[in-house]
């Protein structure tokens, strides 16, 4: 996560990359926590109109599709900021106080969340959750030849449980509104686009 000044001046051009259209001129933290800060700054437009910009910084999290079967694990929790369960692909970040590559941090959720061990994982790609408001991005993996195991969740996901479901089902959870995250959502569509490029890739060999 990166370190934001508290409220001192940031010297000019420091955070102005060549073209960019929002100069940073001041930054502080307005809240933080183990899991997330809020910062709000003071900015400089291209046309030197001012304001400010308030996001949150978060530490990138990883996705893991467990497929198997011509289907996929998912696990299914209460959301406290929608006030309903819903189901999802795991995915989580690292503890607090711990750091790691993309690779660890999925086989790390995956045996959390599932029990799962994966003996094949290929990443799918790197997407911006919320590039609006929220520095934060996800690392999206892809895991098969997978290993049942018993799943150790943390205290925060006790109420969490599995199952796993065939694609078709998968697709009609979307539909229905039983699957909201976007995070699942875009896995999924990052799935479908690696497939179509094995599958033309194939047609043409």
């Amino acid at each position: 996560m990166p370190t934001a000044p508290d409220g001192a001046d940031a010297p000019d051009g420091a955070d102005a990359p060549d073209g960019a259209d929002i100069r940073t001129l001041t930054s502080g933290v307005v809240y933080e926590d183990h899991w997330m800060r809020l910062r709000l700054d003071e900015i400089e437009r291209r046309d030197g109109s001012r304001g400010t910009y308030a996001f949150v910084e978060k530490p990138d999290y990883a996705v893991v599709i467990p497929a198997e079967n011509d289907g996929f694990h998912l696990v299914e929790e209460f959301r406290y900021p929608i006030g309903r369960r819903t189901w999802s692909f795991p995915q989580g970040g690292f503890p607090h106080g711990q750091t790691g590559q993309p690779e660890e941090l999925a086989r790390l959720e995956l045996l959390q969340e599932t029990g799962w061990r994966a003996q094949n994982l290929v990443k799918l790609g790197f997407l911006n959750g919320a590039h609006g408001s929220s520095s934060q991005g996800g690392h999206f993996f892809l895991a098969t030849g997978l290993e049942a195991g018993a799943p150790e969740r943390e205290h925060e996901e006790q109420d969490m449980r599995q199952e796993w479901v065939p694609r078709t089902r998968f697709e009609e959870m979307i539909t229905e509104g039983a699957i909201t995250d976007d995070s699942t959502v875009a896995a999924y569509a990052l799935l479908l686009l690696r497939e179509r490029a094995i599958y033309t890739r194939n047609a043409r060999d």
